[in-house]
């Protein structure tokens, strides 16, 4: 089997690295106005960091893919044309682009640079691969939409140009993501395709009849609505050696607003199915899929991949991801005293308890421990440590590299 690739997103530096250590091949990352997913708070990749992005995931053995792939008007394309100076001097090692006029000024500014298309673009044929291979572009972002079958039909029409796909995330209601619901409700305020939908897929329903204002029904017999819109998440963790026969380059994880945890363990667990694949083809992947239940979703399903996608597809009665196990903690390292003996400096995310049962994971290990003691900065004795606080933690186990160890609830027991 060939080699395959793992893209996971990169919406902050700090992500960019937890994605590398614990397991991907290249990220993806995109700045403000110019990506469809760009963070609007916290630790951003903006114009001005865009190049540090770059070169810290070069230097830790990855790739860097930069999203520019708004819909643009004239002054979208104004404000790139002012940038495309400080894109080449960031040396990506492509650009994914959906917009014609994008992909122009690209082309003929920074030639050198590879062009990904996105799948924004709705490529689902072979006819249409073509036309984007003939345009320059190296690889082809293909839709979700597409079953394996054809998947495989366009590799074989299309030997010449890498074809990646999402096999992890959340789904767009959509086609391809192009909606125009955040814009009707948020009055132009929130555009979908340009980085800033408000997900009004993911808001309860009720239903009105015309002549009867005011009078509010259930769609179904639930009270806390209903999410007719809401699709449930998409996991493609057992489908991975079908991808890889019907011709797949690269595989791509959903979700530049994720938690750091989430980056983490999806790429974790995706990291191992691949490596496990690649050395045996039959190889059982439902233990990933256990791990994958582990963060956040809101249900998952395998979309259009095997060609029958129906209602159950839908998550009808949760619109925000449920977890099967819970993100307790992460080792700090940066600018403090993170080992004091037997105990670890931490921040809490979720609240801890004395004696808890937890789960510990870095980018090598995995393994269960009990949280033996919990003290604070002036060394007292705490029952617990809530949520934000820094606190130090004994294990009953410690991982053997800390520095990028996160701990979780033990949630689904692992079946290896």
């Amino acid at each position: 089997m060939q080699d395959v690739e793992l893209l996971m997103p990169a919406g902050n530096l700090e992500k960019l690295e937890y994605a590398v250590r614990y397991g991907a091949d290249a990220v993806y990352l995109g700045v403000v106005d110019f990506s469809l997913r760009a963070m609007r708070k916290g630790s951003l990749i903006t114009m001005d960091n865009l190049k540090q992005a770059v070169d810290l995931a070069h230097s830790l053995g990855a790739k860097a893919y930069v999203t520019i792939n708004i819909f643009a008007f004239n002054n979208d394309i104004k404000q790139l044309e002012a940038c495309l100076d400080r894109f080449k001097d960031a040396n990506p090692d492509a650009f994914i682009i959906s917009d014609y006029g994008i992909l122009n000024l690209i082309k003929h500014n920074i030639p050198d640079v590879p062009l990904h298309i996105s799948t924004q673009t709705n490529t689902l044929n072979y006819e249409s691969v073509k036309f984007w291979r003939d345009l320059g572009a190296s690889r082809v972002i293909l839709a979700r939409e597409l079953p394996i079958a054809d998947i495989a039909e366009i590799r074989k029409a299309v030997p010449d140009i890498e074809l990646e796909c999402f096999v992890h995330g959340a789904q767009c209601v959509s086609f391809s993501g192009r909606c125009l619901l955040s814009d009707y409700f948020s009055k132009g305020e929130r555009k979908a395709n340009h980085g800033n939908c408000s997900q009004p897929c993911r808001w309860s329903y009720k239903l009105v009849e015309e002549t009867r204002p005011g009078e509010y029904l259930e769609i179904n017999q639930d009270d806390r609505g209903s999410h007719i819109l809401s699709p449930k998440d998409l996991c493609l963790v057992k489908q991975l050696p079908q991808l890889i026969d019907a011709g797949i380059d690269s595989f791509k994880v959903e979700g530049r607003t994720k938690s750091l945890y989430y980056v983490s363990a999806v790429a974790k667990a995706y990291r191992q199915a691949i490596d496990e694949i690649l050395k045996n083809p039959s190889a059982d992947m439902e233990k990933y899929f256990l791990e994958l239940q582990k963060v956040g979703n809101r249900g998952y399903t395998t979309g259009f991949a095997l060609g029958d996608n129906d209602g159950e597809s839908y998550s009808y009665d949760i619109s925000k991801g449920l977890a099967g196990a819970d993100f307790l903690c992460e080792f700090q390292t940066n600018g403090v005293d993170a080992v004091s003996g037997d105990y670890y400096f931490v921040k809490i995310k979720n609240k801890m308890l004395l004696g808890d049962e937890v789960e510990i994971i870095t980018p090598d290990e995995q393994f269960t421990a009990i949280i033996e003691s919990i003290k604070n900065e002036d060394g007292e004795d705490l029952r617990l440590g809530n949520t934000n606080d820094d606190v130090y933690v004994k294990f009953s186990k410690s991982p053997k590299n800390y520095k990028y160890a996160l701990v979780r609830t033990v949630g689904i027991k692992n079946v290896y």
